[in-house]
């Protein structure tokens, strides 16, 4: 199901419920806010690409090139906002939380367009959502891109293949470069260091898994791990919660 439904002279609402999702290449002349109701979403943009699991969204400001894609069923909703009456929101792609609060607006401001809400209730949601919404990033779902050809292209590998065996040496060595002037590029480039970076990869790479009901130890392996708890170690270090909890609403 997609439905799209102008709600005011401002926003509008983008309803999706696929078994798969890809979007292919596209931009909005609107800032979008997407809100994964079930399932996890990625965003993909030259900067990088970010993961929307439930309780959080991805922030994406007008005219960024973009593709939308989930690898299993996915529900998502997306608010399209002008932005040309609207001051303080960010010029940049984020991952952002959605409290209960937000999560209850966004879904009413879905059901009220469908089925013909008033309008003077469409606008109090949307007036509490602008209210609620908070942009305090989540960097622990987001990928930077380094701009560098040869490192942007090494990162697409690590991205798609996340249990390749590949050292800093042998890397730096595939773009002929040394050791610490591939970690001292990276850095510069992603903000991370190079085994931070693949870290957070795994971490996003295994987030769909999961969503799917994969078993940890079939996901651990397929993200380059030996052994299940010590993926889990690493997966609560970084996102506060065990991957066998995670998706519990």
């Amino acid at each position: 199901m997609k439905a799209g439904i102008n709600v005011t002279h401002q926003f509008a609402v983008v309803a999706h419920d696929v078994d798969r999702y890809a979007s292919g290449r596209h931009d909005h002349r609107e800032a979008q806010l997407l809100y994964a109701v079930r399932g996890v979403v990625s965003v993909t943009t030259d900067e990088g690409t970010w993961v929307v699991p439930p309780s959080r969204a991805v922030w994406l400001p007008p005219h960024v090139e973009h593709e939308t894609a989930s690898r299993a069923r996915v529900q998502f909703r997306s608010l399209l906002i002008d932005t040309s009456e609207l001051h303080n929101l960010p010029d940049e792609c984020m991952v952002v939380e959605v409290t209960p609060l937000l999560r209850e607006l966004i879904l009413k401001l879905a059901t009220l367009a469908q089925h013909d809400g008033t309008q003077d209730a469409i606008e109090a949601v949307v007036n509490l959502i602008l209210l609620e919404l908070s942009f305090r990033p989540d960097p622990a779902l987001s990928l930077p891109t380094p701009k560098h050809p040869g490192l942007a292209k090494l990162c697409e590998r690590l991205r798609n293949d996340p249990a390749v065996e590949l050292s800093v040496q042998k890397a730096a060595a595939s773009l002929n470069m040394s050791r610490s002037t591939l970690m001292r590029t990276f850095q510069r480039e992603t903000g991370m260091s190079f085994g931070r970076w693949r870290q957070q990869a795994r971490i996003l790479y295994a987030l769909p898994l999961l969503a799917e009901g994969r078993s940890i130890l079939d996901v651990a392996l397929e993200c380059g791990y030996d052994s299940p708890s010590a993926f889990s170690a690493m997966f609560h270090r970084s996102l506060g919660r065990p991957p066998s909890a995670y998706f519990r609403q």
